[in-house]
């Protein structure tokens, strides 16, 4: 699944360590879903528009 995780995030001026406190989830955890090497689960990727005033479909779609 293809994200904006990273550009929302680094535009807000968080750090990846700050973000993941906010989510309740490591640093890690942040890295490999910017990366696209992990996909959060449902109520994470809420969790995660939900911190950037977005829709879930405007930070994730579909792909590879």
């Amino acid at each position: 699944m293809q994200n904006r995780v990273k550009e929302l995030r680094t535009s807000k001026g968080w750090s990846q360590a700050e973000f993941g406190e906010r989510l309740g989830v490591s640093r890690q955890a942040v890295n490999a879903i910017e990366r696209g090497k992990h996909d959060p689960s449902l109520m994470l990727a809420f969790k995660i528009a939900e911190s950037f005033g977005l829709s879930v479909e405007a930070v994730f779609k579909p792909g590879s």
